[in-house]
């Protein structure tokens, strides 16, 4: 990743995990497929909505992965797998005010386009992005108390 980004860019991509895109596909795959579900018979699925839907998935999986990389600074130094994440080695580290506002500013700036797009959408749709919010904030934190954080996401994979 670093070979396609400036320096400066690379611990916020990879904070994000724009390396590692499988987290975006699974939240952008269902939501193109009920595109094309929803468009007229023999008409493409609409390029805007699906664009929207994109912007969307990029930034809400960067969004919880910045959150849980937060909250895990401290579990993530001491693990293996995840000692060498940008807060976990330091490359934005949150233990000075300045840099933890780097990494929070980042959070600012992902949610804000997820937001864009949210209001983009029809009155139906916000009503229903509002209305899972707390099931997307309580994923990351449902790690603490469950081998299973998926199901913290159940109620939303229903409605």
């Amino acid at each position: 990743m670093s070979a396609r980004m400036p320096a400066w860019l690379v611990p916020y991509g990879e904070l994000a995990r724009w390396d590692r895109p499988i987290g975006t596909w699974l939240l952008l795959w269902p939501c193109l497929w009920s595109i094309a579900l929803a468009a007229p018979a023999g008409t493409p699925p609409d390029p805007l909505l699906c664009s929207l839907f994109a912007a969307g998935a990029v930034a809400m999986r960067g969004a919880g992965c910045t959150v849980n990389d937060l909250w895990d600074r401290d579990f993530d130094r001491r693990v293996e797998r995840t000692r060498h994440r940008p807060l976990a080695r330091g490359a934005l580290q949150p233990v000075t005010p300045a840099l933890r506002l780097q990494a929070i500013g980042f959070l600012g700036a992902q949610l804000s386009v997820a937001l864009g797009v949210l209001l983009a959408l029809p009155l139906p749709a916000v009503a229903a992005g509002l209305a899972s919010t707390p099931l997307w904030v309580l994923y990351p934190l449902a790690k603490r108390v469950t081998d299973w954080p998926q199901a913290a996401e159940m109620p939303s994979a229903r409605s």
